[in-house]
């Protein structure tokens, strides 16, 4: 949202979405997904640590922790966000928002610490369910995948559960 109140037309993003789902299909023939490029990077970061323990693990046997379109995907995200934010007038240099000020105060050590807490659960989720909210929720159900129609219920199940108990939504 900008400064001015006008937000982006969900029907407009969710063609975009559409559209870049349909083109990555088309030309790497992978469906859209983050959390396969984020245990990439942890592989990176763990080669750099111990090349010999990272090359071991099965996981990283099969899904090699080298820089893909994943992890490409990854960096667009970020670099679009960020993008978006700051054309939308939506950057303002606090660390806590008004609304996590109101509840939990201002600490910004405090929200760093849950909000870096919230992120290893749902990257633990996500590598659980087999997926994440965008192979799931946009490649999967484009898929018609029942997996996918499934985890996506989930997500927004436990979505409406946590803004519920957090801010009292």
């Amino acid at each position: 949202m900008g400064n001015n109140g006008e937000v982006w037309s969900p029907y407009l993003v969710g063609t975009f979405i559409g559209l870049l789902s349909m083109a990555t299909f088309y030309f790497s023939n992978q469906p859209i997904g983050a959390s396969t490029g984020y245990a990439r990077i942890s592989g990176i970061i763990g080669k750099f640590f111990s090349k010999m323990h990272t090359n071991s693990l099965s996981f990283f046997q099969e899904t090699k922790p080298i820089i893909q379109w994943d992890v490409m995907f990854l960096i667009g995200i970020f670099l679009g966000a960020f993008a978006a934010a700051y054309m939308g007038g939506e950057i303002k240099g606090t660390w806590v928002p008004t609304l996590w000020e109101e509840r939990f105060g201002s600490s910004y050590l405090f929200r760093f610490c849950l909000a870096f807490i919230g992120g290893l659960i749902m990257a633990f989720g996500a590598r659980l369910a087999g997926g994440c909210t965008s192979g799931h929720g946009i490649s999967g159900t484009a898929q018609l995948s029942v997996g996918s129609w499934l985890a996506l219920m989930c997500f927004f199940i436990g979505g409406a559960i946590t803004a519920n108990l957090i801010f009292n939504v």
